[in-house]
Formats: C-alpha cells, structure tokens, sequence
C-alpha cells in the first residue's frame, strides 16, 4: 500500500506541472489569437492582452522546466546522459613524494 501511495504522489508530481504548462499555453495561444482576430473589425482598435500572454508564458515555462528538470536528474542520475553532462567529480589528491634521501 505504501509503495502505491508513492507512486500516486510521483505522477501527481508531474501531472500538476504538465497542466499548468498546457493552461499556460493555451493562455498564450488566446491572447495571440484574439489580438489577431480583432485586425478585421475597424470599430475596434486591437489591444493585447499582455497580463494573459505573460501568465501563460510563466506557466508554460515553469511546467515545462520542471518536466525537463525531473527527466534531466533521472537521466543523470541513472548514467544516461551524455559525458559532458554527467556530474563532475574531484580529483583525487596526488600522492605526496618523499624528498630524496641523501648520502
């Protein structure tokens, strides 16, 4: 039961952002549209909806950064990325040399 209980709170993880990046797609989408619709009509001077498009790009941004963010540390954390993104590790130190022994 437990392990079910993880799972459901794992796809809620990502479904909430998924949704949120599609909402704010969609928002973005209309205030596009809208402003692009209003051209044909000369009683009406057309203005963008800048609230809408900035909330919809936030929420498209952050949804789908998170996403990318979540598969990114899986991948990296599984060893299925490429060698430039792979975590880097420190050196070890070097062996100290002992001084030469003299006559």
């Amino acid at each position: 039961m437990r392990l079910l209980v993880s799972r459901v709170v794992a796809i809620l993880f990502l479904v909430v952002p998924g949704v949120a990046a599609c909402f704010g797609f969609l928002k973005m989408k209309d205030a596009l549209f809208f402003y692009f619709s209003e051209f044909g009509n000369d009683q009406v001077t057309p203005d963008f909806e800048w609230l809408k498009f900035l909330l919809g790009f936030i929420l498209f941004f952050a949804g789908a950064g998170f996403i990318g963010g979540w598969i990114f540390f899986r991948d990296r954390k599984r060893n299925y990325v490429a060698p430039r993104f792979k975590q880097k590790r420190p050196r070890p130190p070097r062996p100290q040399s002992s001084p030469p022994e003299g006559p």
